[in-house]
């Protein structure tokens, strides 16, 4: 809404100047800052503690009578609700009465016709007020800033009382952990960290909500003293590994990674792809067996995507393949399949079919929120898809970013690519490169938090790092590890990273986004 993009004649100025893009201040260097920086201050602590006041302004006890005068919030009487009886005003056949019908007299007073257009003036020029809804002062919103006078509060952002990790697993087999998803939210069945490791065997780690501070939701002083993992018992017993091990065969080219997995959001199911037969395959995470096999692809499936739930546990899915093409599938929650018919799911069909890449796809990712898939080939550049199978457009990177290799998309519309050898690019939704970089790893995972404001990034070095997402600007470097990085997630609540280690181990990490937030620099 800032940028003239499409070249328009917008006239010129009394000093001669083209009129083009908007103007912006001088804090701001592009729109995108423009726009980032107010909705930070909009949506700050230190507004955050106003709002009440500004909804007894304008909704509620402030808006009329003695408080409204107080508080120098009175307009012109005609701008209150009942103060004008509309239906007179629009009612044409008063409009149309002679002047010399009205009828005036000291005690007498009724709309004129001039009267009744200054009205119209009055309320088309400057509105009308809201209706009030409250006559009682507003309560104040929760925030830091009211709790961080409260002992041991989980907000205080007492970073230094943490360490930065929890705590690591080592599990028997050496196998590099290729997949990490931490599905942990409380009410599931089994809050766990699920693991895949290189050779296929999976892990259901139960976790354990005890890493918030006293006080934080789920905190339980009878769990204090556990860790946040448990190891898979069948795994850490040695003694249900068959119902842990895919042996079906995969396709020897194939190399497994993290794109291979996806994990449902209730830990039930795990999706694997890279079969020799082209399909993709849905495993139960409590046997180990078979569920259903999908094909739909012309060559061998090499990526695999998860949307966010809907309620009920439904989501998209999308295959990637080496025949360049994605499909675009739906989960069912309820029947625990690929489609909506249970009696059709030896031959599920994808809701689309998108195409546009020339080269073998790699890595993909998918947001229902928006409604779009961010996908990669082995060359080229990224495309962005509707989930109808629109083609939008290309993104193009810069200069010798040609080979993409990871993709993280936000619902707010900011896709972060890492291409290959350690280049990073930052594109809004509208294909406007926002920033890039390049670092001195070979980064095998990223994801981004869930406000989309920071990304975290680990690879080879074993160095994990946290970046604000807007410009890559540096924020912190946790202590190296003693192996390469291979996949990571985040807790339901953003306060523990899970890296999966290619020495076969995991790593939790205590991780606070709040403590790099502006306002925790500048005000705590």
């Amino acid at each position: 809404m800032f940028v003239n993009s499409n070249g328009y004649n917008l006239g010129v100025r009394e000093d001669e100047i083209v009129v083009n893009d908007v103007g912006l201040p001088p804090w701001a260097k592009k729109p995108e800052d423009f726009v980032r920086i107010n909705r930070m201050a909009l949506e700050s602590e230190f507004v955050s503690c106003q709002l009440h006041q500004w909804i007894d302004l304008i909704f509620g006890y402030k808006q009329r009578g003695p408080e409204a005068v107080r508080a120098l919030n009175v307009f012109h009487y005609l701008t209150y609700e009942g103060s004008v009886n509309l239906d007179s005003i629009t009612d044409p056949v008063l409009r149309e009465i002679p002047e010399a019908y009205f009828i005036r007299d000291p005690h007498t007073f009724l709309l004129t016709k001039d009267f009744i257009k200054a009205m119209e003036a009055q309320i088309q020029n400057f509105g009308q007020t809201p209706s009030q809804l409250l006559i009682e002062p507003h309560p104040p919103r929760s925030s830091a800033m009211h709790l961080c006078f409260l002992p041991q509060s989980p907000l205080m952002f007492k970073d230094q009382m943490q360490q930065d990790v929890i705590m690591v697993l080592k599990f028997p087999s050496n196998s590099p952990v290729t997949h990490v998803a931490a599905n942990t939210l409380p009410h599931l069945t089994i809050p766990a960290v699920v693991t895949v490791t290189c050779s296929r065997l999976f892990a259901v780690n139960r976790w354990h909500n005890t890493v918030g501070l006293r006080g934080a939701p789920g905190y339980s002083l009878d769990q204090a003293h556990h860790l946040p993992i448990e190891m898979d018992p069948l795994i850490a017993n040695n003694s249900g590994v068959n119902k842990r091990q895919i042996t079906d065969l995969v396709d020897q080219s194939i190399q497994i990674n993290a794109h291979c997995f996806v994990v449902t959001a209730d830990n039930r199911y795990i999706l694997i792809c890279g079969f020799w037969d082209k399909s993709f395959r849905v495993y139960s995470t409590e046997t180990g067996k078979l569920t259903q096999i999908v094909f739909g692809h012309w060559d061998v499936v090499t990526c695999l995507a998860r949307s966010e739930s809907y309620i009920g546990g439904d989501c998209y899915i999308v295959s990637g393949s080496r025949d360049a093409t994605l499909l675009l599938w739906y989960w069912s929650g309820r029947h625990h399949i690929i489609g909506d018919n249970p009696n059709s799911s030896d031959y599920p069909a994808p809701r689309a079919v998108l195409t546009g890449h020339d080269h073998e796809v790699v890595c993909v990712s998918v947001c229902a929120e928006l409604g779009l898939v961010i996908s990669g080939a082995k060359e080229g550049p990224c495309l962005v898809h509707t989930i109808t199978g629109d083609l939008l457009r290309a993104l193009e990177g810069p200069e010798n970013c040609l080979f993409p290799r990871l993709i993280s998309v936000s619902s707010e519309g900011h896709c972060i690519i890492y291409y290959e050898r350690g280049r990073f690019s930052n594109f809004s939704i509208n294909g406007k490169l926002l920033a890039q970089m390049e670092i001195n790893d070979s980064t095998r995972a990223i994801l981004l938090s869930s406000d989309g404001q920071n990304l975290v990034t680990g690879g080879d070095n074993g160095v994990v790092e946290v970046w604000q997402a807007c410009d890559f600007k540096q924020l912190y470097i946790y202590p190296g590890c003693d192996a390469g990085i291979r996949a990571m997630d985040l807790s339901h609540d953003q306060r523990t990273l899970i890296t999966g280690m290619a020495s076969g181990s995991i790593v939790a990490f205590n991780i606070d986004f709040n403590r790099w937030h502006y306002e925790h620099q500048n005000r705590y």
